[in-house]
């Protein structure tokens, strides 16, 4: 299983300190985060992005994020649209495979079925966009109380009902938990539908009361990632883990630092070390 670092566990390192961080690491791939990377581009180009990335040794997993895709107004949802043809050319351009998408907040009185419909819609639309560039589309629930798509179960349903090769689905630990899915959504799911796995671990709170901020190294806190994980061995779902961790305290110590530590404890947990 491939290692990578998301540029949110760094989330105070612009995109080039991430990717030497991430290479000293020992780590292999990088998802990068799209506010770094427009950050990046306002002095840099494209190819020196490739350049850096090779010179490095990792390869571009994913581009993350486009946020709130469904239920948007036309106005905000045409941004979505230009979003995924900006983020989609560039992934193309630096060969990285997939663009993470994430569902709108919950409008009242939503019906699963008028949520289904409409994610599966904006993502038929939006995979049209990515399409043209070879991009795949990664939809990531989220376990608050506030998303149109809080568990696996659901999301599920939804990239089922698209069905398109370029459409599949992220699962992060954080949001595994805090929205409650079932480990029989992991247990029927097709592993090729898993385009990326977040890993991270959170403090011993309530659920209703949990934040990104109170996100952990993998290991350090109570969220079942190796109960996870063996769903993910029975299903042979073995391609990639991704850190993912937005907690404050670890932004403000060394990026080198928290990647190699990130990187340690991620291994450890899942049984990768030997």
């Amino acid at each position: 299983m491939k290692i990578a670092l998301n540029g949110a566990t760094t989330m105070r390192a612009d995109l080039t300190t991430d990717i030497r961080a991430a290479s000293a690491a020992g780590y292999e791939l990088i998802e990068i985060w799209a506010a770094k990377l427009r950050e990046f581009l306002k002095t840099n180009t494209v190819a020196d992005l490739k350049n850096l990335l090779t010179e490095n040794n990792l390869e571009p997993y994913s581009i993350n994020s486009i946020e709130h895709i469904t239920f948007r107004n036309p106005q905000d949802y045409g941004k979505i649209k230009a979003e995924t043809e900006e983020l989609s050319r560039i992934a193309a351009e630096i060969n990285c495979p997939y663009v993470v998408v994430v569902p709108g907040k919950l409008p009242e009185n939503t019906s699963e079925e008028e949520i289904i419909e409409e994610s599966v819609k904006v993502l038929n639309e939006l995979a049209d966009i990515a399409g043209k560039y070879n991009v795949g589309l990664a939809f990531e629930f989220l376990g608050q109380a506030d998303c149109s798509v809080q568990t696996l179960d659901l999301d599920k349903k939804i990239i089922e009902r698209v069905n398109r090769e370029n459409v599949g689905l992220v699962i992060d630990t954080f949001h595994f938990y805090a929205g409650n899915s079932t480990f029989e959504a992991i247990e029927t799911l097709d592993p090729k539908k898993l385009f990326i796995f977040h890993i991270n671990d959170a403090e011993d709170l309530p659920k209703e009361n949990l934040t990104d901020a109170h996100r952990l190294y993998p290991g350090e806190g109570v969220l079942p990632i190796r109960e996870i994980k063996e769903r993910f061995d029975r299903i042979g779902y073995d391609r990639m883990v991704s850190i993912e961790i937005f907690r404050p305290e670890y932004w403000n110590e060394n990026p080198f630092d928290v990647a190699k530590k990130a990187k340690t404890a991620t291994e450890e947990v899942l049984g990768l070390k030997g």
